[in-house]
Formats: structure tokens, sequence, C-alpha cells
């Protein structure tokens, strides 16, 4: 199953500890094609957030905004340490879903 018809949870971070930003989708990479090339207006286009550090995947589309809004009354520490729990180093996962680096959209 193609990750791009999924709904999805991402955090998106402008730099390692830097500004995150999380939102929900149903296509994954065509948002975040979107978010890095300036076609959504408004905060992660102001702050360039565009790097992904996170990603989950549910079922249905219910699950997956309830997943989102629990996550975004967390603490900013709570949620760098999810973010590092499976990804120490913040590494952009975009370019493990076909995305070009950042830089080089």
């Amino acid at each position: 199953m193609s990750i791009e018809r999924v709904p999805c949870v991402y955090i998106i971070a402008s730099k390692p500890y830097g500004t995150l930003y999380i939102g929900v989708t149903s296509d994954l990479v065509g948002r975040l094609w979107q978010h890095r090339n300036g076609e959504i207006e408004g905060f992660t286009k102001r702050y360039k957030v565009h790097r992904l550090v996170r990603y989950e995947a549910f079922g249905d589309m219910e699950s997956a905004i309830k997943r989102e809004k629990r996550l975004k009354n967390w603490h900013c520490q709570w949620k760098i340490n999810l973010i590092e729990s499976e990804n120490p180093d913040w590494q952009d996962l975009a370019v493990g879903l076909g995305l070009p680096p950042i830089g080089l959209c």
C-alpha cells in the first residue's frame, strides 16, 4: 500500500530542534510537496518548516485527526522526545518517500 493515500499525522521542522508543525493528511507526499514549494500560505511558509521528521499512518482519518489534536497539546519537550525516539538525528524522512532533499525542491 502506498503511503500517499493513507491518513497520516506528520511533524515537520525548520531544522533540528527548530520550529515544529503538526498536520494531518491523506496524501502525505502531496502535502509535503505543497509545504516545500510554498503553496500553503501561513505558518510553514513563513517559518520555512519543511523537513519531515516524523509521521504516523492510521487506518482512518478520524483516528488520525484525534492523534493530531493530542500531539498539538503536548509540551514541546514531549514532541522532541517523540521525534527522537525513532529519528534521533532529525533526518528528513521525505527523502525515503521519494522527495528530493531540502534545498533541491
